[in-house]
């Protein structure tokens, strides 16, 4: 806590929370999957790209990057979650001098999304922390394979943009037995030029999420080089799909297509 007596979120910030927290917005995917699975009926309003659980009944307000702040106000939650690289800041800041209290999560790494979820429950919505998280953090506690594969993760194309440096998906990868050639550049998603797509690479793996890869829209781009698809949530979301990722995304990269 902050010494008002508020709590704090990921960034420092202080929150000055009603109590019980009952009405929530979530403007993350991940937090939206994750406080519905845990906390049943608290969820009031969500993105529209929050689509897991599938047909969650609540009231949308447009998207990550350009939530209908008033309609938020309208509906007079007693928090709104936000995520620091899914979110901008004029959002966050905009909902807060409309006197709406906001949690940002920060989560680079799978030990900060552990971490960020347990304090999101124990201590932002006043919880028990979930199982599922316990039993994400016993899947992912294996250390990777050794040697790592020399890989690329786009996440967008034309231009080609790659998953860089301190990023959850990057340390996801690592884990998984990956190494991305791209970690060395400065930005955490670079935007390579094709010449650079390529060099060094064993393995290209391709999510279905931000950009919808498939067998005919990507692969040809990695001519000689092995092609894993792989689902984008289980790559890229920190909520309940992490108990069940790593054994997903094992199966998927160990059966490549040749591009």
């Amino acid at each position: 806590m902050d010494p008002s007596g508020g709590v704090v979120d990921d960034l420092g910030a202080s929150v000055a929370l009603r109590r019980p927290v009952a009405r929530v917005v979530s403007l993350v995917p991940s937090l939206t999957e994750a406080i519905a699975v845990t906390c049943p009926g608290l969820l009031v309003a969500a993105t529209d790209w929050c689509t897991h659980p599938r047909e969650l009944p609540v009231e949308r307000v447009r998207g990550t990057k350009n939530p209908n702040v008033r309609r938020i106000g309208e509906i007079a939650p007693d928090l709104v979650v936000c995520n620091q690289e899914e979110n901008r800041r004029i959002d966050v800041d905009r909902m807060r001098a409309a006197g709406i209290a906001v949690w940002v999560t920060r989560i680079r790494t799978l030990d900060e999304a552990l971490e960020s979820m347990r304090r999101l429950f124990t201590v932002a919505l006043d919880t028990a922390a979930p199982e599922w998280l316990r039993q994400a953090a016993a899947q992912w506690a294996q250390p990777p394979s050794e040697p790592l594969r020399a890989a690329v993760i786009p996440v967008w194309r034309d231009p080609w943009m790659v998953v860089g440096r301190d990023t959850f998906t990057g340390d996801l990868a690592r884990r998984l037995g990956l190494r991305l050639v791209h970690a060395a550049l400065p930005e955490r998603y670079p935007t390579v030029p094709i010449s650079a797509l390529t060099a060094g690479v064993d393995l290209a793996v391709l999510p279905d999420e931000p950009y919808v890869f498939t067998e005919t829209d990507g692969p040809e781009a990695f001519p000689g080089i092995d092609v894993a698809l792989v689902e984008g949530r289980s790559l890229t979301w920190y909520g309940p799909s992490l108990v069940t990722a790593r054994q997903l995304l094992t199966r998927q990269l160990a059966h490549p297509l040749r591009a």
